[in-house]
């Protein structure tokens, strides 16, 4: 018996450590239990104020700014417009098309792929990140802006060698490669770098001190928001966060913040190419929590807001705004408008593979209208820019 007692702690410790190595990897999304009483139930008391622009004419396109909510469907827009009591910053957007999400060899596609798609004008394999699926490294929207000679950033709130962000800056056949992701963005000259995943840049298996190597290379580093509201000039790196940030309503308003600094230190005669992504709205909708999930797209929407006011006074500046792909199979099912509250339904806790929402303003953003492949959304955006892929 003693035996018996003894191995089953072994195995229970081993499944333990197991699960610990798995939460690692955030493309599972297992996260801290959330303080939402039903997670099929939200209710927002104070809705946000929204703001309205005009639509700008025409002209020459000096800046994009592209915004990724993952895992960011129509359903996820829905629910939060409801919540928010009829109003999104999003409802300022004229022009709206669709987007397929779907990779070179799988129907449903993860944020590697659907990522890679949207940044490199080229679908790929499932777990690729900007590389195609003969494993030839691609160019991104990133990569040209540079050769253009535009200033360049990321903003995210998951960690910052996770597949979206690496798919604009980084190659690899495995998107779990992350050590060796994180190292990609040492020497790729983007100036304005925010996110987590401070483990993967300090204290590494191989020795090198990546936060060190950056600073050589003229980056100012900050791990908080008092350090970035510091910053005058590029080019930056922030790492927040060990891994992934906190929940929105923990970790404040970390990404609203960073996307205004990115604009601020971006802002150049040449222009500037950014991407900015809700990286958590999927995390919510893999873990089936409505409110966190509405609380990730509202700060979202917001930072859609803050965008549209400097594209409106800026007027030669391109936002575009669409998703990776949807998450959570979600279905809204009831609520009210007047009472800003939904009841909702989750069928997977994988990723679904409807069409996800295209939005575009600023000039030319008429583009945008119609059905397309998630590649050819950054293909009209390489034209927009005057670069070829």
């Amino acid at each position: 018996m003693r035996k018996l007692i003894i191995s089953l702690l072994a195995i229970g410790q081993a499944v333990c450590m197991l699960a610990q190595q798995v939460d690692q990897g955030r493309d599972l999304s297992k996260y801290a239990d959330d303080k939402f009483e039903k997670d099929d139930k939200y209710k927002v008391d104070t809705p946000y104020q929204t703001v309205s622009v005009a639509q700008v004419p025409a002209g020459e396109i000096k800046n994009v700014i592209f915004l990724i909510g993952d895992g960011m469907g129509v359903e996820q827009v829905s629910c939060g417009w409801v919540l928010n009591g009829g109003h999104l910053n999003l409802d300022n957007f004229k022009v709206a098309g669709y987007s397929r999400t779907y990779a070179v060899d799988k129907l449903i596609t993860d944020s590697s792929a659907g990522g890679t798609g949207l940044a490199c004008g080229k679908k790929t394999n499932y777990g690729y990140i900007g590389i195609d699926a003969d494993k030839n490294p691609m160019k991104s929207l990133l990569h040209l802006a540079q050769e253009k000679g535009m200033k360049t950033g990321v903003a995210v709130t998951c960690r910052i060698n996770d597949a979206t962000p690496a798919d604009f800056v980084c190659h690899s056949p495995d998107r779990h490669e992350e050590a060796n992701i994180a190292a990609q963005f040492v020497g790729s000259g983007v100036d304005f770098i925010t996110g987590g995943g401070r483990q993967f840049w300090e204290n590494r298996e191989d020795g090198r001190d990546l936060i060190k190597e950056m600073k050589g290379l003229g980056y100012t580093f900050v791990e908080d928001l008092e350090g970035l509201k510091k910053v005058k000039n590029g080019p930056v790196l922030g790492l927040f966060a060990p891994l992934d940030m906190d929940p929105v309503l923990d970790r404040g308003p970390v990404l609203e913040e960073c996307a205004k600094k990115a604009i601020e230190v971006l802002d150049n005669e040449k222009g500037f190419f950014l991407m900015i992504e809700g990286s958590q709205i999927d995390d919510w909708a893999h873990r089936h929590k409505v409110g966190h999930m509405a609380e990730e797209l509202f700060e979202f929407d917001r930072i859609i807001g803050e965008v549209l006011k400097f594209a409106e006074k800026d007027g030669h500046t391109l936002v575009v705004v669409t998703a990776d792909h949807a998450t959570g199979g979600l279905t809204l099912i009831k609520g009210s408008l007047e009472e800003r509250e939904v009841k909702v339904h989750f069928s997977t806790k994988g990723h679904n593979g409807i069409v996800v929402p295209v939005f575009a303003y600023g000039p030319h953003c008429e583009e945008f209208m119609g059905v397309h492949e998630n590649a050819e959304v950054s293909q009209i955006i390489a034209k927009l820019m005057g670069v070829q892929f």
